[in-house]
């Protein structure tokens, strides 16, 4: 009896192996969104953060309506409603600019910037995630302000879409400009506790652009150098939506100047793009 072997290998042609196809990558916007939805989480999770971003401006709007009394223009518009619409500048470059500058900085100085350098998140989905958690956070101080603003001192919320428009494309410039500003200007900040370095530049702000002061009863010069900036910008947007017609006579140019509004804002939004695009730094200085 013969046996007859085989070596279990076959040279016939068989089926061609085809490799399996790859997943798309996820588009930048997709990684933004996650990322942001993770930052608000953990802001929200942070109790003595959302306590302190909610509470700064509502506390400084009822220690000056506390103190200042009077009421401005043909409309009998009071100060409290006019430090209602600076407060809501403060909130937005407070949570923006100011809060952003500090907490990337910490993250750069904690390692948590240079391991998600080593992730496939890039930079601009990074920025996506930063600028929907400060959209999020920004807009919940708002509604604060503004519950606050009209109960207690009759702040006449919009009645009309007009109004409700102007407040929105103010609000969403002003985020967006602040926003971007903010994570380039932590390229100058050493570290979270280097808290100086942007607490001084924003109280110079939010004296010179109407927040603490009527901004008609400044000085010209102040006036003028407030307008290079974008503070007083977004304090008069604010204005233009939530207070009477008639109050735009107490403003320099005697109306709300909306095109020149969303210009401003506008150029500091590209500006701010440009500067994070170009200067962000996932590492720090020492970190070679």
């Amino acid at each position: 009896m013969t046996i007859t072997t085989t070596t279990g290998t076959s040279t016939a042609p068989g089926p061609r192996q085809t490799a399996a196809p790859r997943a798309a990558a996820p588009s930048v916007l997709r990684l933004g969104l996650s990322r942001g939805l993770l930052e608000t989480r953990q802001f929200f999770r942070s109790r003595g953060q959302m306590f302190f971003t909610f509470s700064m401006p509502v506390v400084m709007l009822l220690l000056l309506s506390g103190i200042y009394h009077g009421s401005y223009g043909d409309g009998g518009v009071t100060t409290q409603q006019i430090f209602t619409t600076g407060m809501l500048g403060v909130g937005i470059m407070g949570s923006s600019l100011q809060s952003l500058s500090l907490q990337i900085a910490g993250e750069r100085q904690n390692g948590t910037l240079k391991r998600l350098r080593g992730t496939p998140l890039p930079k601009s989905a990074y920025f996506i995630g930063k600028m929907l958690c400060v959209l999020v956070s920004s807009l919940g101080q708002a509604a604060v302000l503004l519950l606050v603003g009209r109960l207690c001192f009759g702040v006449r919320l919009p009645v009309d879409a007009g109004h409700w428009l102007t407040f929105a494309w103010v609000y969403a410039l002003g985020v967006a400009g602040c926003s971007m500003l903010g994570i380039a200007y932590s390229n100058l900040v050493r570290s979270a506790d280097s808290g100086a370095v942007v607490m001084l530049p924003m109280m110079v702000l939010q004296f010179i652009s109407g927040v603490f002061v009527i901004f008609s009863q400044l000085p010209k010069g102040l006036q003028v150098a407030a307008s290079f900036f974008p503070l007083k910008w977004i304090c008069q947007g604010m204005r233009s939506a939530l207070l009477p017609e008639a109050y735009a006579r107490m403003e320099p140019a005697g109306n709300w100047e909306p095109g020149r509004t969303a210009l401003v804002l506008g150029l500091w939004a590209v500006a701010g793009l440009v500067l994070c695009l170009t200067t962000f730094r996932w590492k720090g200085r020492n970190d070679g």
